[in-house]
């Protein structure tokens, strides 16, 4: 049974731009304006961060955006509301990315139940040990039809990510460095090794790069290793002047995706 998420990647496609917010922010109310303004403007997934008070993969934009939001009266629960009216205009696959403990607060059925009434297609949880998902979750999770997508890193062993792969529907995220969310994609020599390592496992699933693409030089870059790319710090940057929001999203993702097609 396929969602919007294993649809997309069903068809395909390439140069995928996959776009990180965090929920309630700049305000709280900002859910639904920047995820309607994603979509007309090009965007191709939307993947919303879950505010949580200590964000362990994500530089200090993202940090101080979840703050922000927590600050503003962000919950789970206002999210699903936030989503439930929005999903009406918006079609695009929707991720959810955050930590698993609040989700275990709220109650994973409940979570999952909730998520897939909204519309909701994936989730990203790094800190969500593999073997946990394989041995006592992934049965939920499929159960509400909602895929699961699990982070790569150059230090990642070929057993875990074969293992990944085999436990994938939509796609992988690779991380492009050891490091936290924020720092700029640079192609250096050994990035560039890490990324045609993975090209040459063959892996059935296909690939989105994450962690530094921050505008068109990144994200074509990503797009010659990989069928697309996660920006996220640089899109939070350009939101949070709040002012003309429509605007500056849109000229944003244009300027991101105005170039030719590129091979991947």
């Amino acid at each position: 049974m396929e969602n919007r998420l294993t649809k997309l990647f069903r068809q395909q496609p390439q140069n995928l731009l996959n776009v990180y917010f965090t929920a309630g922010f700049p305000e709280l109310e900002s859910t639904g304006t920047v995820l309607k303004t994603l979509e007309a403007a090009g965007a191709d997934i939307v993947e919303i961060g879950m505010p949580y008070s200590d964000p362990l993969a994500d530089g200090p934009t993202i940090q101080q955006s979840n703050t922000v939001a927590l600050r503003n009266g962000m919950s789970i629960r206002k999210l699903f509301s936030q989503l439930e009216q929005v999903r009406l205009e918006v079609n695009l696959p929707i991720i959810l990315m955050g930590y698993l403990n609040p989700v275990l607060q709220f109650g994973l059925e409940k979570f999952c139940q909730e998520a897939a009434r909204v519309g909701v297609d994936g989730f990203i949880l790094p800190d969500m040990p593999l073997h946990e998902y394989e041995e006592v979750y992934q049965p939920l999770f499929e159960q509400y039809n909602l895929s699961v997508v699990f982070l790569v890193t150059p230090q990642t062993s070929e057993e875990r990510i074969r293992k990944i792969d085999n436990l994938t529907n939509a796609f992988i995220y690779l991380v492009s460095s050891a490091s936290t969310t924020g720092n700029k994609l640079g192609g250096s020599a050994k990035q560039i090794n890490y990324f045609e390592r993975i090209q040459s496992l063959n892996l059935k699933n296909s690939k989105l790069i994450g962690f530094g693409i921050s505008d068109r030089s990144s994200f074509q870059l990503a797009c010659r290793y990989a069928e697309g790319a996660i920006i996220g710090s640089a899109f939070i940057k350009v939101i949070q002047q709040k002012e003309n929001l429509e605007q500056h999203i849109q000229q944003f993702i244009k300027e991101v995706k105005a170039s030719e097609p590129v091979s991947a």
